[in-house]
């Protein structure tokens, strides 16, 4: 499958390829087969792919935009199957902990100052219709 492939790249490769390090990657794969492991039932069809390609393919819907029917011909499932899988991997690792962002009222009361500057350069007019004059 597509991991196989992707598991022999050096860390820059791996990194420039799946957005993330190799150490990270491991970490959410475990975090995944933690969550398969603490899962009540057990009933079903086996899954298809292993952790790593379901895996592999969410980071590749994030860091890509690719449509998941691309992404479901670049892994042999169904469109509706892809879907099901990137969005079960972000909801379990958005919930575990290691991932877990401070809420605003942590940051509210901490005493670090934050200078950013956000520049949104993707704006651009939108084209709408020219209204018909009556006369």
């Amino acid at each position: 499958m597509k991991f196989e492939t992707v598991k022999g790249l050096g860390k820059e490769k791996f990194r420039r390829l799946t957005g993330v390090k190799r150490t990270t990657f491991d970490k959410m794969t475990g975090m995944l087969e933690q969550a398969i492991k603490d899962r009540k039932s057990r009933k079903g069809r086996k899954k298809k792919l292993s952790i790593e390609n379901m895996l592999l393919m969410t980071l590749e819907y994030i860091r890509e935009y690719r449509t998941y029917f691309h992404i479901s011909q670049s892994y042999a499932v169904s469109e509706s199957n892809a879907y099901k899988t990137v969005k079960w991997v972000e909801e379990t690792l958005i919930k575990h902990p290691a991932f877990a962002l401070p809420g605003r009222k942590a940051l509210l009361k901490s005493d670090l100052e934050y200078e950013i500057l956000l520049i949104d350069a993707s704006e651009s007019p939108i084209e709408r219709a020219k209204k018909k004059s009556s006369k």
